[in-house]
C-alpha cells in the first residue's frame, strides 16, 4: 500500500513545530542571555558607579607608561594590556591585563586612579557576564568555542532563520490586507488569538530577526563569516587596507634615557587627532600586539561603530597608519562591527532596544508555539471517533451465575 505524499504545506508545518520543539527552547536561552549582554556597559557602569569616578582637583594624569607601571606593581604579576581613557577629568581608568601565556585565559579587569595609579578595584559583574556570554556562546558546554556547544548553537541560528521563511509562508493569506499582516486578532477566543499573536509578532520582527540570525551565523561558521567579509568589503578581515601616515618623517629610534616609545606616541596623539577624542582605547605592546594601538571616539559620541585608530611603532613612537570611520566603505565598517550590528546598536540607541525587546520576545515565540502545539493535540484528539462500543451478548451468563 502506497503511503499519501503529503503536501508541501503540511511538510513546512511539520518542520516548524519540530523545530519549534527543540531549537526554539534554545532560542528562548539565547534571547534572554543576549538581552542582557545588549546592555552589559551601562549595567556594569551603574554597579561600579563608585569606582568610575575619582576626585581630579589641580593633579596632572600621569603618561601611560608610568601608570601602567604604578597598577602593574599592584597587580601580583600580571600585566596592563589595555588602557580605557576618558577627557573627563572625574573618570577613572578602566584597566585591563594581559592573557595568562599558560592558560590564555585573560585575569580579571580593574579600575584604576589616572593621577596616581592606585588600583580602586575590580570590576563588578565582569564574570557574571561572562557567564551569560559564555551561555549564549556555546550554552556553557565543555571544550567552549570547540566544543559541542557553539555547533549546537549555530544549528539554532539557522533554525531561526527556517522559522522565519516557514513562518512567513504558513501565515500567507489569500487576500491581502495590512491589518491581516501587522494587527493581531486578540478578540478572538482560544487558539485563534494565540496564533494570531504568534504570526503577527513575527511578521513584525522578521527584518531585526534575520539581521540577528545572518550575524550570529559568522561567530559559528568561519567560512560563512570569509564569505560575507568578501561580499561587503572585498578583501579578507586579516589584510584590511590601513591609511599610512603619509609623508610624514619617520622619528629616529630614542636614544638610551629618552622618552619612552608609549609616551612618545601617546604626545603625538594627544597633540594631533586626539585633541577631538573623548574616549580613548590604549593598547599597549607585547605578547599579543607588537605596535601601539590607539582607538578612540570623538568627543560627544558613544557609538563604537563610529571609532577611529591610529597605530605607532612600538619602538619609536613614530605614527604608521590611520584610519578613520568617516573614510571606510559601509560594507567595511559592517564588517569591522558585525558585534555592534548584531546588537543594534550599529543603527542607533532607538533601533538597539527594538533589538534588545526582540530577543526577550524569542521566549515568548517559544510559550506561544507551545500553546499552540498543546489546544492543536487536544483538538486533533477530540475530533477523533470514539472507539465503538461492543454489543453485550444476549446468551453469555452473567458474573456471580444465576443466583440459583
Amino acid at each position: 500500500m502506497t503511503l499519501p505524499i503529503p503536501a508541501p504545506r503540511t511538510v513546512l508545518f511539520r518542520l516548524h513545530w519540530a523545530l519549534g520543539l527543540t531549537a526554539g527552547f534554545v532560542l528562548a536561552l539565547m534571547g534572554v542571555t543576549g538581552a542582557l549582554m545588549s546592555y552589559e556597559e551601562a549595567i556594569t557602569a551603574f554597579a561600579n558607579r563608585d569606582r568610575t569616578r575619582v576626585e581630579a582637583g589641580d593633579r596632572v594624569p600621569l603618561a601611560p607608561t608610568a601608570l601602567a607601571a604604578r597598577i602593574d606593581a599592584q597587580a601580583d604579576g600580571r600585566r596592563v594590556n589595555v588602557l580605557t581613557l576618558s577627557d573627563d577629568p572625574r573618570a577613572s581608568v578602566f584597566v585591563r591585563f594581559a592573557r595568562d601565556p599558560e592558560t590564555r585565559a585573560r585575569p580579571p579587569s580593574v579600575y584604576a586612579d589616572p593621577y596616581d595609579g592606585a588600583v580602586l578595584g575590580p570590576v563588578r559583574l565582569e564574570a557574571a557576564f561572562t557567564t551569560v556570554r559564555d551561555l549564549h556562546r556555546w550554552l556553557l558546554l565543555p571544550g567552549g568555542s570547540k566544543g559541542w556547544g557553539r555547533t549546537i548553537t549555530g544549528a539554532c541560528t539557522l533554525a531561526l532563520i527556517v522559522f522565519l521563511a516557514t513562518g512567513l509562508y504558513l501565515r500567507w493569506p489569500k487576500v491581502h490586507r495590512w491589518r491581516i499582516w501587522l494587527k493581531p486578532s486578540l478578540s478572538r477566543p482560544g487558539r485563534p488569538r494565540w496564533w494570531s499573536l504568534h504570526a503577527v509578532a513575527g511578521t513584525w520582527l522578521t527584518p531585526v530577526y534575520l539581521v540577528i540570525a545572518l550575524t550570529g551565523l559568522t561567530w559559528s561558521y568561519p567560512s560563512f563569516k570569509d564569505g560575507v567579509t568578501w561580499l561587503l568589503a572585498g578583501t579578507p578581515e586579516r589584510t584590511k587596507p590601513a591609511r599610512r601616515a603619509g609623508n610624514r618623517e619617520v622619528s629616529p629610534a630614542p636614544e638610551a634615557g629618552s622618552e619612552p616609545a608609549l609616551d612618545r606616541a601617546w604626545a603625538a596623539f594627544r597633540a594631533g587627532e586626539g585633541q577631538e577624542a573623548g574616549l580613548v582605547i590604549l593598547t599597549l605592546p607585547g605578547a599579543d600586539t607588537k605596535a601601539i594601538r590607539i582607538r578612540w571616539l570623538p568627543r560627544g559620541v558613544d557609538a563604537l561603530s563610529a571609532r577611529n585608530e591610529a597605530r605607532y611603532d612600538a619602538a619609536t613612537g613614530a605614527l604608521l597608519a590611520t584610519e578613520h570611520a568617516t573614510d571606510t566603505p559601509l560594507g567595511r565598517r559592517i564588517v569591522e562591527n558585525v558585534l555592534e550590528v548584531h546588537r543594534g546598536r550599529f543603527f542607533g540607541s532607538l533601533v538597539a532596544l527594538l533589538f534588545c525587546l526582540a530577543a526577550l520576545s524569542l521566549p515568548g515565540f517559544a510559550a506561544t508555539g507551545l500553546t499552540l502545539y498543546i489546544l492543536r493535540r487536544r483538538a486533533a484528539r477530540r475530533r477523533r471517533p470514539a472507539p465503538p462500543v461492543r454489543a453485550a451478548n444476549p446468551h453469555r451468563e452473567p458474573v456471580g451465575g444465576t443466583g440459583r
